[in-house]
């Protein structure tokens, strides 16, 4: 299957309220414009200075999300161009991001990263941690920031009832954060394995790489 049909077929499988992100960290231009002439036109990268790199080169109508673990140090690099940034998961990375924006003089959205897996690996805020950050005034001083929604990774695991209790979770977790940040809208919440529990469970944006481009490239 090429990777255009691959999308159309992913497609074929969301809700129009749910919006796809294509994870084409570690994949070669040739297949991020086979994807884009199939229409697709957000992508996702985890590593900034490869996100960079393709911005660079690619058309300029994509909008491209920082979905992997940020470096503040590498903050800079992606300031003025990335469209949504997924995993923020501490006030410093956040204020980071308000200051590089505003040398750019723009607000660049963000999801606040949860930790909803049982895995120690994965990062995130738990919901004390959420909740100190938003109640800050250092947080509300913030203005070239935009927190637009959450974010969280399920454990990886063949039980599919601990990863939809586990979205189950992240999207109470959402409900709750609208009563301090109405505006919010964006819940990203599912990958190739678990996106179809996801979009039961609440989803409003998937993170889907493999289905679309087949497996990872490591050797990159």
């Amino acid at each position: 299957m090429s990777v255009k049909s691959n999308l159309e077929a992913i497609k074929q499988t969301l809700p129009e309220h749910v919006t796809l992100v294509a994870v084409s960290k570690t994949k070669p231009q040739e297949s991020i414009l086979e994807a884009y002439d199939g229409g697709q036109r957000i992508f996702g990268e985890n590593k900034i200075q490869e996100m960079a790199e393709k911005w660079a080169v690619l058309p300029k109508d994509i909008e491209w999300h920082m979905i992997g673990h940020v470096q503040r140090n590498k903050v800079k690099y992606m300031a003025e161009f990335v469209s949504l940034i997924h995993g923020v998961d501490s006030f410093k990375l956040l204020k980071e991001i308000d200051k590089q924006a505003k040398k750019h003089n723009r607000t660049i959205p963000c999801l606040l990263q949860m930790h909803i897996a049982q895995e120690a690996t994965k990062f995130g805020l738990d919901q004390t941690e959420l909740n100190d950050l938003i109640q800050s005034e250092a947080f509300k001083a913030l203005d070239h920031i935009e927190i637009v929604g959450l974010m969280g990774m399920a454990t990886n695991t063949p039980d599919h009832v601990q990863i939809r209790n586990e979205f189950k979770q992240l999207k109470s977790i959402f409900d709750q954060l609208k009563g301090s940040l109405p505006h919010v809208s964006v819940l990203s919440m599912g990958m190739s394995g678990d996106y179809k529990i996801a979009i039961e469970e609440g989803s409003t944006m998937v993170r889907i790489g493999s289905s679309i481009f087949g497996s990872r490239n490591y050797a990159h």
